[in-house]
């Protein structure tokens, strides 16, 4: 099987635990590029967190794509061209900010390069018992300004990709059936990390999000390999001809993929490069 496209999640796969590109993933990565493969970063940030990632990898010169919000939206890193879009629509997303405000959790939407938030002063949270700012966390990792608005429900005037939730770590897992209780049959809402807890549309993931914007560039699933280590790179592996697990992925991830590589912090990529490119 030829591989014509990589399809990389960021946290926890291609960035170590220091959020970095390790050079030799990266040198592995430009390679394959100019084998004529395409890189598709497919993630839960938003397209503005993932430019930078772009840029590092020069995608923009190779056709690379984006895949943003878990799955939510795709877009060409050369034109900007929307490859595939499912967007929460206006009365969805309202729905769920009023549902939040029975909770103890901070709700944001990303709206281009701002995060939208009604108190950017309310930002704390705890993680593994330490405090955290969680919204400087959001901004400086997807390169975002801070946008105050006075009622979050109504600054929703448009379709939206994604409602993110913040909380303490140990409160969402008491709280989050409640949370998602209402939207269980009608959207998709998941973990992305212990401390955040997101609703898309129904039926959206990295999977489908492969599956509906790579054939539009020429690219069959089967020509995919994938590379995950949480629990929404399942349908990314699994929908992949090759799903790759980092040696750093839950045991849930390692059981559906074809292969396992080292971890994040060990070039794990490049590894399985090594193989699957030989």
């Amino acid at each position: 099987m030829a591989i014509k496209a990589i399809a990389l999640d960021i946290d926890g796969t291609l960035t170590n635990d220091e959020k970095r590109i390790t050079p030799r993933t990266r040198e592995a990565l430009i390679a394959a590029q100019e084998q004529g493969i395409r890189i598709v970063l497919a993630s839960g940030r938003p397209v503005q967190g993932l430019r930078a990632l772009a840029d590092e990898l020069d995608l923009a010169a190779h056709h690379g794509v984006i895949v943003a919000y878990n799955g939510a939206v795709a877009v060409d890193a050369t034109t900007d061209e929307v490859l595939f879009d499912q967007a929460l629509t206006v009365e969805e997303a309202r729905a769920i900010i009023d549902h939040m405000r029975t909770f103890d959790v901070i709700p944001w939407i990303v709206r281009g390069e701002e995060l939208l938030v009604e108190d950017p002063y309310r930002c704390m949270i705890e993680h593994r018992g330490a405090p955290k700012n969680i919204i400087k966390y959001e901004c400086d990792a997807c390169d975002l300004l801070i946008h105050e608005v006075r009622d979050l429900s109504a600054a929703i005037d448009r379709p939206v990709e994604k409602v993110l939730v913040a909380g303490t770590d140990t409160y969402l897992q008491e709280h989050w059936r409640a949370m998602a209780e209402p939207f269980a049959d009608t959207l998709a809402c998941v973990f992305t990390a212990d401390f955040y807890f997101e609703y898309t549309a129904q039926g959206v993931h990295k999977g489908r999000a492969l599956a509906e914007a790579l054939p539009a560039v020429g690219i069959d699933l089967s020509e995919v390999a994938a590379f995950g280590d949480a629990q929404n790179d399942l349908t990314m592996l699994e929908a992949a001809g090759v799903g790759v697990a980092m040696g750093n992925a839950t045991d849930e991830v390692k059981a559906v993929a074809d292969m396992v590589t080292g971890t994040n912090n060990k070039d794990g990529i490049a590894d399985a490069l090594e193989r699957l490119l030989a």
